[in-house]
């Protein structure tokens, strides 16, 4: 099985062969999109919401990043492994932001990290870059300013936006970003984006231009239902499943059911006897 790496992506652009994305937050989830070769995992900030209960990614730490990265780590093989960087670990300084982003490369395993941000974000970018460290940006609706950005919405809509966003996306590649996250952006501006320059685009309510896709693993499974955004589209519905699972066990249980003979361990009646025979003496 071999590693993906950052050529097979750029290759994979170039040839016009459509690149898979998405999240895990944890060992066994890691081993199934492993097995499944999907090309890229993202240890995403959205294990905030989906896996911690937050009401926005804003509350996720280094230290909750790196130990879920780790968790992801030890279930893959094959694909090409992408640590987000969360709010407040790479906007201090560019100092900050290297220590930061070696934590999630050293200690988490990852092979590369993603921070949100177009041309703010440039330096910082630049700077990982030049230690060593690979870099995926992340523009358009980026979740860690949604309060800045007025809410969950499209971005990009207008002459001056769209603009913006083009330049963000240039500035990021200039400044080694091996490829760009484009988030809610209208299809046609995505497809622009991703024509425009060299370095792969994934898609998350984008549209089908980009050299690629991503979605949050519970949405594809319908495992996270506070909300379901219009760009994604569930594979399963394993909330269901699993409350159906979870009443089952409770009826066996009530009803005494569970566990039957084929779940329980056994003693040979002679070991028994014994043991009753123990006890009655001590009793005496």
């Amino acid at each position: 099985m071999e590693k993906i790496t950052l050529h097979h992506l750029q290759t994979m652009k170039e040839s016009g062969e459509r690149i898979t994305m998405l999240t895990a937050y944890d060992y066994p989830t890691a081993l199934l999109l492993d097995q499944s070769e999907i090309e890229v995992i993202l240890v995403g900030d959205s294990l905030g919401m989906v896996v911690h209960g937050f009401e926005n990614t804003l509350p996720v730490t280094m230290d909750m990043m790196v130990m879920h990265c780790q968790a992801v780590r030890r279930g893959v093989k094959r694909a090409f492994l992408i640590g987000d960087m969360p709010f407040m670990s790479y906007q201090v300084s560019i100092e900050e932001a290297k220590r930061n982003a070696a934590r999630l490369v050293a200690e988490g395993g990852m092979d590369a990290v993603k921070l949100e941000g177009g041309r703010p974000v440039v330096e910082t970018v630049r700077a990982l870059v030049e230690i060593g460290i690979a870099v995926q940006g992340h523009i358009g609706l980026t979740p860690q300013s949604v309060g800045q950005l007025g809410g969950f919405k499209v971005q990009g809509r207008t002459v001056e936006a769209a603009r913006r966003l083009l330049d963000d996306a240039k500035a990021l590649e200039a400044a080694g970003a091996f490829s760009l996250v484009l988030e809610a952006i209208p299809a046609r501006l995505a497809e622009w984006i991703t024509r425009s320059i060299h370095i792969p685009t994934f898609g998350i309510g984008a549209g089908a231009g980009c050299s690629g896709q991503v979605l949050v693993t519970h949405d594809v499974l319908g495992l996270f239902d506070r909300f379901t955004p219009k760009f994604v589209k569930p594979y399963a519905n394993l909330s269901q499943t699993m409350r159906t699972a979870f009443e089952g066990y409770k009826q066996d249980v009530k009803a005494g059911t569970f566990p039957a003979e084929e779940h329980t361990f056994t003693i040979s009646d002679d070991v028994w006897q014994a043991i009753e025979r123990d006890q009655d003496d001590k009793g005496d």
